[in-house]
């Protein structure tokens, strides 16, 4: 499975590309701000066509080129429909001092093809299985993303793509209208805490790490305790 990604803009939001081998089709997750470049040429190096747009939830900094990325692909972007208003008004999502910043406009559309992601729901994409988990708290339409890289039993390991639910040390922020902080520990405690230690987590923002790795040391996380067995895809 090829896993490529790069930070996206001022806020440095990750873009994430994922296929099951180089040469073929692949998916397309977050592209923001600024991505257009380097998703092209990432996918130039790589020979990818991309069949579809992934996003996690509907912050600007996460969307801000999905419309040219999907139109220009003719490709579809996936979205909770909690968060699709975002997608051509991202400012109210924002705080008041940072719609402010902005001059209390940014200039977004929706790409031509919009899809809605449900929880509990598994998209089959470019030949890899994406299973989707509603994880308000961060948003209300913030969703987590899960698969598998390799092939064989042996070489399988689960993937985690968790937008602005999980960090390396951290967690999403939830002061900004949308955002709930009683659900963002459910979401954490019911859909996060739930998998496998050695789940790899791919975050919005900041260095890839593992979910036993939080489970240990991540301070948010302390105190949350995990009904039943870890969870695999």
């Amino acid at each position: 499975m090829l896993v490529a990604g790069f930070p996206t803009g001022a806020f440095q939001a990750n873009c994430f590309v994922l296929a099951p081998e180089a040469g073929g089709p692949c998916v397309v997750v977050d592209p923001g701000e600024h991505a257009e470049q380097p998703l092209a040429e990432l996918l130039r190096r790589h020979r990818l066509d991309p069949v579809a747009v992934l996003l996690t939830h509907g912050h600007f900094d996460h969307i801000f080129a999905v419309a040219p990325v999907c139109d220009g692909n003719d490709i579809p972007a996936w979205i909770h429909p909690e968060d699709r208003a975002l997608l051509s008004d991202p400012l109210r999502a924002l705080s008041a001092e940072a719609r402010a910043f902005f001059g209390g406009r940014v200039a977004l559309r929706e790409p031509r093809e919009v899809r809605s992601l449900a929880d509990g729901t598994s998209l089959e994409l470019a030949g890899l299985t994406f299973a989707v988990d509603h994880t308000p708290g961060h948003t209300r339409g913030s969703v987590t993303f899960r698969s598998v890289t390799g092939n064989g039993p042996g070489e399988q390991r689960s993937l985690l793509l968790s937008g602005d639910t999980l960090f390396a040390g951290s967690i999403g922020r939830t002061d900004l209208p949308g955002g709930d902080h009683q659900q963002m520990l459910a979401s954490l405690r019911n859909k996060i805490l739930v998998l496998d230690d050695e789940t790899v987590v791919l975050p919005g923002h900041g260095p890839r790490t593992t979910i036993g790795r939080e489970r240990a040391g991540n301070p948010f996380l302390h105190g949350l305790a995990a009904p039943g067995r870890p969870r695999g895809l």
